[in-house]
């Protein structure tokens, strides 16, 4: 599912996507139409993708993108089919293009359109505290509950059987069915997307959204933010402790448990029945596999294979990390 909320200002012509790059344009090529900006694995031929490290080579070799943003090192990795669009820097180039696209994903401003739920359909539908407010293109299910000054911004989908605490704000987002958002929560927010810039940073346009699967627990005082490509995913049953950061494009599988004060990098992927104790810290774009353990304040670089227990700074075998501490 990519983001059903922001609107998509295409098609473009590829011409017009090399002018904003302050590229040349050969007459040569056909002027083809572009239809959106996707990732490696989720592009198609009407659309544009881009391909900025060696570690993306195997989906890269198999994306069905017709363009991709990329390096004169790393184009020869690309399919035939697709034609490479090479550039200095592949993310600031990629976020021009996909400002080109979404440009009203760059900035994240509080949402005007929320007012009082008095005044909406929901005030006889939804339990609520006071001082809550809705949005625009808002859906709520049956059963649900809102706590006091919370605000369910525009563009939010809300399963049934769901209760959403107090001080806590959600856009940008879909909630399936039976999932409880506790207290002071932030959801669906812009990531920490930008490019150093000595005399202004770039903003990258995050135009993901949070997906949270059925029977999911949102800890107090947690931050979970959308996709910037991709979408940041929740996976059903999963629950997350107090004051945990789960960034842009994170994907968390099925039955996880995660304690207090973890932070998730970007772009992440973490399998199913994962547990990950207190004050942990993930780095980004890594694979941690499934029934993974990792103990309380690690710090873990590198990716986990499945079934493994680790520890430490960097995170490494419990077996290993105890035997060294004896």
């Amino acid at each position: 599912m990519s983001n059903p909320f922001y609107k998509n200002y295409s098609p473009f012509k590829i011409s017009e996507i090399f002018k904003s790059l302050n590229l040349k344009f050969s007459e040569d090529n056909f002027d083809n139409d572009v239809l959106d900006i996707k990732d490696l694995v989720n592009a198609n031929d009407t659309e544009i993708t881009f391909f900025h490290s060696k570690k993306y080579s195997e989906v890269a070799k198999n994306t069905k993108a017709s363009f991709c943003i990329t390096t004169n090192s790393l184009k020869h990795i690309l399919p035939k089919s697709c034609v490479p669009i090479i550039v200095e820097n592949v993310l600031v180039a990629t976020s021009k293009v996909t400002s080109k696209f979404y440009p009203d994903a760059v900035n994240d401003d509080f949402d005007d359109t929320a007012i009082n739920i008095d005044e909406t359909n929901f005030k006889n539908k939804v339990r609520c505290g006071k001082n809550v407010l809705i949005g625009s293109n808002v859906s709520i299910g049956l059963n649900c509950s809102i706590g006091h000054n919370s605000i369910i911004e525009k563009n939010v989908l809300i399963g049934n059987n769901c209760s959403v605490g107090s001080n806590t704000i959600i856009r940008n987002t879909v909630v399936n069915n039976n999932v409880k958002i506790l207290d002071n929560c932030v959801i669906g927010k812009h990531g920490f997307g930008f490019f150093p810039n000595n005399s202004k940073n770039i903003r990258y346009p995050h135009i993901g959204i949070v997906l949270i699967e059925d029977n999911c627990e949102i800890g107090c005082g947690s931050t979970i933010d959308r996709g910037s490509m991709s979408n940041t995913v929740i996976g059903k049953n999963t629950y997350l402790d107090n004051q945990i950061h789960i960034a842009h494009n994170v994907k968390i599988g099925e039955n996880s448990i995660i304690a207090g004060q973890v932070g998730i990098a970007g772009s992440s992927v973490i399998g199913k029945n994962v547990k990950i104790g207190g004050q942990a810290g993930v780095s980004g774009h890594l694979k941690i596999g499934n029934n993974v353990e990792i103990g309380g304040g690690s710090g873990v670089i590198r990716d986990i294979p499945d079934n493994t227990k680790v520890m430490g700074y960097p995170a490494k075998n419990i077996r290993e990390f105890l035997k060294e501490k004896k």
